[in-house]
């Protein structure tokens, strides 16, 4: 059959070609293992027949996606459009001024104490 005649059938009708496409295509295989297969060719055109099919699956699942992902985006549209959007926070508080010359400088470290040295005796 062609694609378009594909195209043309329901879901549940081209479900049941692919089911017995390949089951077909199974049999050829069998009778090849067997030694009994006329046509090897027979084989071959299965193989496609169950590629057509199955993308036109895939075509169809796909345009179901896209029709569900455009419904989901108009739902989310049409609640952000109902949700009033909130007022900007306002502005923090001014942080107080400290002294400039106490950030600027950096503290001094202190001395260690120097150690009483002791005398020898002689």
């Amino acid at each position: 059959m062609k694609p378009s005649e594909y195209r043309g059938m329901s879901d549940e009708q081209l479900a049941l070609t692919l089911k017995e496409v390949t089951k077909s295509l199974f049999n050829l295989r069998f009778q090849s293992a067997t030694e009994r297969l006329e046509t090897p060719s027979d084989i071959r055109k299965a193989r496609r027949e169950v590629a057509r099919l199955q993308t036109i699956v895939r075509e169809r699942q796909i345009v179901k996606e896209k029709e569900v992902a455009k419904v989901e985006a108009a739902k989310a549209e049409d609640a952000r459009k109902a949700v009033p959007t909130p007022p900007p926070p306002a502005p923090a508080p001014a942080m107080p001024k400290t002294a400039p010359q106490a950030a600027a400088q950096p503290k001094k470290q202190q001395p260690a104490p120097a150690k009483a040295q002791q005398k020898k005796g002689k």
